[in-house]
Parts: C-alpha cells; sequence; structure tokens
C-alpha cells in the first residue's frame, strides 16, 4: 500500500483490499459464523492473492510488512459482520467481489511491471492477484468456487489487466490506463452477472 497517488494504485490496492474483504466476511456472516471467523474469512479473501503474486514476483509480502492490510480487514470485517444479512442485497457478494476483481486485476499487474516483470507475466500477476483470494475463501466456506460458474470471471480479470498493461506499454499518461483498465473491467463483470455473458463451454466429446 505504499504506490503513487497519482496512478491510482494506491486507491485501488484499498479498494480492492475493502471489497475482498467485505465479500469474505459477508461470506461468514452469511455460514453464521462468529466475529473471528469473520476476520478471518475477510483476511484471506482479501490478501490471498497478493500473498502469492508477491512470492512469485519475489517482492517482500505486502501485510507482513505493513500492519494497514490486516487493520483494515479487521475494520471491514467488524462493521460488514454487524449488518443484519436482510440489510444485504441478495448479490450483494457478487457486486463486491466484482469490484475487488476489477480492482486487483490492474493492481496486480501494476505492481509486477514496476517490479520489472515483463508485459505477458505481469498480466498473469494481475489474474492471480484477482482471483486466488476469493477461490481460497469459497474452498474455506466449502460452497462451489467461483471460477467454477458458468459466467465470465477469469476472462474479465484477464481483460482487465491486459488492457492496463497495453495502455501503459503504449505510453498513455497516468492514471488513464489504471481508470480505464479497472472501468472496463467492473462492467464487464457486472454484465457478466446481470445477463450471465459466458464463454462457450467445453463440449465434452
Amino acid at each position: 500500500m505504499d504506490l503513487p497517488l497519482e496512478n491510482l494504485f494506491t486507491w485501488l490496492d484499498i479498494g480492492g483490499l475493502s471489497v475482498f474483504a467485505a465479500s469474505g466476511a459477508l461470506t461468514a456472516a452469511r455460514k453464521r459464523l462468529d466475529f473471528i471467523a469473520a476476520w478471518f474469512f475477510a483476511l484471506i479473501t482479501a490478501v490471498g492473492g497478493g500473498t502469492l503474486r508477491d512470492v512469485m514476483i519475489d517482492a517482500p509480502v505486502f501485510w507482513m510488512h505493513d500492519p494497514a492490510p490486516v487493520i483494515l480487514c479487521g475494520v471491514i470485517a467488524a462493521l460488514a459482520w454487524a449488518v443484519p444479512l436482510r440489510w444485504w442485497p441478495e448479490r450483494a457478494l457478487e457486486w463486491l467481489d466484482a469490484a475487488g476483481l476489477a480492482a486487483y486485476s490492474v493492481y496486480g499487474a501494476g505492481k509486477a511491471l514496476e517490479w520489472g516483470v515483463s508485459p505477458v507475466p505481469a498480466v498473469a500477476a494481475g489474474v492471480i492477484t484477482a482471483c486466488i483470494g476469493g477461490v481460497i475463501r469459497d474452498v474455506t466456506a466449502g460452497v462451489p468456487s467461483v471460477l467454477l460458474r458458468n459466467e465470465l470471471y477469469i476472462t474479465t480479470s484477464l481483460a482487465a489487466a491486459a488492457m492496463f498493461v497495453a495502455l501503459t506499454t503504449l505510453g498513455l499518461p497516468l492514471p488513464l490506463p489504471s481508470a480505464i483498465a479497472f472501468a472496463s473491467g467492473f462492467v464487464l463483470r457486472c454484465a457478466a452477472i446481470r445477463w450471465r455473458l459466458a464463454l462457450p463451454p467445453h463440449r465434452g466429446h
């Protein structure tokens, strides 16, 4: 959480961390778990993908060197857990996840570029940052992984990360690459949720 404000990375980091933490805490609340479990779900959802990213790009694991992400997850978990479930929109978890997916796709790719990773692996780093936390959340909660739904998910993360890397490589001035890529990824994921957009599945033969 130490990247320059002018290219939106700090805000994408905080935003992605917050909405993924909220989605984790909401998952725990729906399972009727206690607050400590809600905090745990918030933490693993928010930092899971970034942890793997930092290990892969040989960067210090961000939340091990800065207490802010852990504290933020605790605050978000407390707020999300305290809100009665009937107050949450029916598809709140999906919308929160969509925002986190778009934000972390861009942030993860951007951090990889800053650490000297070439463009194609940087795109992959963005996808890993965005997707792994949700997988850990779903597996821990014992529910079908979000990746197994027959609608665009990884594709939206890939599109956002690739767009950010492409626009940055082309020299588009900051903060336009971050803003355009985030907005595109979020809109595409929301459209996939709303209209069940999906790529053709494997035919099995």
